[in-house]
């Protein structure tokens, strides 16, 4: 539907005059005419009661033209708002969880200061949970947790997938390949902090594999982080064996120092969103297409078995 057609209607209305109202929008009468013509025909009604001698709107005119006036004032703020955001500035509170810090985030803030240089950034590194609370207490304008919010006040769009391997220092288990679950299982399984969703999916797995060895759930032990350098670090010492993306890890496995365990089944990959609330403003949208561009890029440098864009 052509708004410039609905707000001469609505023009004309208040005007009841096709001259006057081809004055008022600088065009000939019967431009007018054909304008409201059209408008007619789209709408499948009259609108204008030619029948009379003087100016009047038919039933169906008076009924609609609520609407029309909705319709104008509707596409005014919509073009007010275009050129008021026009430059994005502002300070943009933003949360990741430690996953993002540990492998885009850097591309991403660098992303935001060169395409909108006057964004300000308030940074916080915190677990999904906790960042979902600050969401939608509107203590934070965007948010990049592990999974959507489930809320018809946020927005959630998945970005990247982070597969999830059995990773462990080269020398930690010995190269016999039977009974590696219960060698495994003998030992601490590193694994992101409690309550997140890796860490409920990792509970289910490790008490499914102990009840296949025939191993008592107390005699495993799970320990939890939400530090991915701390998990890394305990791996590099260690200390157990990590259910974590191997894309954190992969120098080390590169250089053999850490190796990807072949234990079934594998945990379930990280699949990370980007949530912002339903009527964010223009400078969270603006932020929101950075992420993407920014996360689409660091994906592409890496094979699809360590990190994918969903973006």
């Amino acid at each position: 539907m052509n708004t410039r057609f609905v707000e001469t209607f609505v023009i004309l209305a208040q005007l009841r005059s096709f001259r006057a109202t081809a004055r008022a929008v600088h065009a000939t009468p019967a431009a007018i005419s054909l304008r409201v013509k059209s408008l007619e025909e789209e709408l499948q009604t009259e609108l204008i009661d030619r029948a009379s001698k003087e100016f009047r709107l038919t039933a169906a005119g008076e009924y609609l033209l609520s609407y029309a006036k909705s319709v104008v004032d509707a596409t005014r703020s919509m073009q007010a708002a275009a050129r008021k955001e026009s430059v994005i500035r502002g300070r943009l509170r933003l949360g990741v969880i430690e996953s993002v810090v540990h492998s885009w985030l850097a591309h991403y803030v660098k992303q935001l200061n060169a395409d909108y240089p006057e964004l300000e950034i308030d940074l916080t590194v915190d677990m999904s949970s906790v960042l979902e609370k600050r969401l939608l207490a509107r203590e934070l304008d965007l948010v990049i947790r592990v999974e959507g919010i489930s809320s018809s006040e946020i927005v959630s769009d998945a970005l990247a997938i982070y597969p999830v391997r059995w990773i462990a220092r080269k020398d930690l288990l010995s190269r016999r390949k039977n009974d590696l679950i219960k060698r495994v299982l003998q030992l601490p399984i590193l694994t992101f902090a409690r309550g997140t969703v890796p860490q409920r999916v990792l509970e289910e797995i490790v008490a499914n594999l102990a009840n296949q060895a025939g191993i008592p759930t107390t005699k495993t032990r799970i320990t939890c982080s939400p530090s991915v350098a701390a998990i890394v670090q305990l791996v590099k010492d260690g200390y157990g064996i990590a259910a974590i993306p191997s894309l954190f890890v992969t120098s080390y496995l590169e250089s053999g120092e850490f190796v990807e365990l072949p234990v079934e089944p594998i945990p379930p990959a990280i699949v990370v969103s980007m949530c912002r609330p339903a009527n964010a403003e223009m400078m969270v949208h603006a932020a929101a297409t950075a992420a993407r561009a920014a996360c689409s890029k660091y994906c592409a440098q890496f094979d699809r078995r360590l990190i994918e864009a969903l973006c």
